[in-house]
């Protein structure tokens, strides 16, 4: 059952991803976003949380995209891409926090960083493949049904 689901999730996220590539405009308007607010690597925020650092991990996904999973943080905040204007200086009050947004594959993740480090959130950045990334690196995704993680058969 465990291997099924997992099975699920991977093949959700994958054609989840698909469905947002495509369009010259889109691409070139996320490409400037990654330019501006960097993309950290899967492993660097891995070591980050393993390390017990200061980091806002932020799910920027919808609703109900999280029942997919999430990246595991002590410190982390879900909300959704479109209401991060108005909700991110409610809840985030230090401009200096290193924050790393994520979505399923990193597009809106990239514009939500470009949006904190316009809005003066300086260490602002997002996670390069979003979640998929971290799913495929192996690392653990919490589920409602507990936490799971790809195997990566050799």
């Amino acid at each position: 059952m465990r291997t099924l689901n997992m099975v699920l999730m991977v093949a959700g996220l994958m054609v989840g991803s698909s469905l947002m590539a495509g369009h010259p405009e889109s691409e070139k308007l996320i490409d400037t976003a990654r330019q501006e607010a960097g993309e950290m690597a899967v492993k660097q925020l891995k070591e980050m949380l393993d390390t017990e650092k200061k980091v806002i991990v932020m799910d920027v996904r919808e609703e109900s995209q999280r029942a997919e999973g999430e990246i595991y943080a002590s410190n982390m905040v879900a909300m959704t891409r479109g209401n991060l204007e108005f909700e991110v200086m409610n809840k985030i009050k230090d401009k200096n926090a290193v924050i790393i947004t994520y979505c399923r594959g990193g597009s809106r993740g990239a514009l939500a960083a470009q949006t904190l480090r316009k809005l003066g959130y300086v260490n602002a950045t997002t996670l390069k493949g979003g979640l998929k990334g971290w799913a495929e690196e192996g690392y653990p995704i919490e589920t409602g049904l507990g936490v799971t993680r790809l195997s990566k058969e050799q």
